[in-house]
């Protein structure tokens, strides 16, 4: 399958009505998009990286009632899930498409790495104007680079269920959604640019 882009129908995916419905749609209509992306990402990652990189598309099998209202793909050093781990995110709500750097609340060693960011607290801030941040995963809301606060990093630290993510939203409308091969290269210069926090999550997460 060749990725030509997102298109509206993928975004109001996200307005259907009942968990088996919107799933089916989720599976019919995004997920192989995942996979040709997710594919894309692995490879490049491995590559950058070094070591081998493994892919993860969201089942959501722990549902029973409420339809997800995002999905998502992830890309972490291992093969058995990614939650526990720092891994890279694309995924999209109903209007707009996010790629993370995820560092979540399953994290177990999450107390150690907001250290680290702390130290590095202004090298994050010199990220790209147009990245964000979003500390919560199943929120849609998010905050410029800009507006990072050393507060906001002392509670990923502090608070148990609280997280990190940083990275880009690109609105559904944007072309660069439209035109698969300019969202690709998107991905991989946004991945690019986070690989040195990603490197010292790990170096946390040892």
């Amino acid at each position: 399958m060749q990725f030509d882009g997102f298109q509206p129908e993928d975004f109001n995916t996200f307005n259907i009505d009942g968990l088996d419905e919107r799933m089916e749609a989720i599976r019919n209509r995004i997920q192989p998009k995942f996979q040709v992306i997710g594919e894309e990402i692995t490879t490049h990652l491995s590559g950058s990286l070094g070591n081998e990189m493994f892919l993860h598309i969201a089942k959501h099998a722990r549902r029973s009632v409420n339809p997800p209202k995002d999905t998502w793909l992830a890309v972490a050093n291992n093969k058995r899930g990614y939650k526990k781990h720092p891994h890279f995110q694309v995924g999209l709500f109903d209007d707009h498409v996010f790629i993370w750097l995820a560092l979540i609340y399953e994290l177990p060693n999450k107390t150690t790495i907001a250290k680290q960011y702390l130290e590095h607290f202004d090298e994050i801030k010199q990220l790209p104007g147009d990245f964000v941040v979003s500390l919560d995963h199943t929120k849609k809301e998010s905050l410029p680079i800009s507006d990072l606060s050393v507060a906001n990093l002392e509670r990923f630290r502090d608070v148990k269920k609280a997280e990190f993510l940083v990275g880009r939203h690109l609105e559904r409308d944007n072309h660069l959604l439209h035109d698969g091969d300019a969202f690709l290269k998107y991905i991989k210069n946004t991945i690019d640019t986070l690989i040195p926090l990603y490197h010292l999550a790990l170096s946390s997460n040892a």
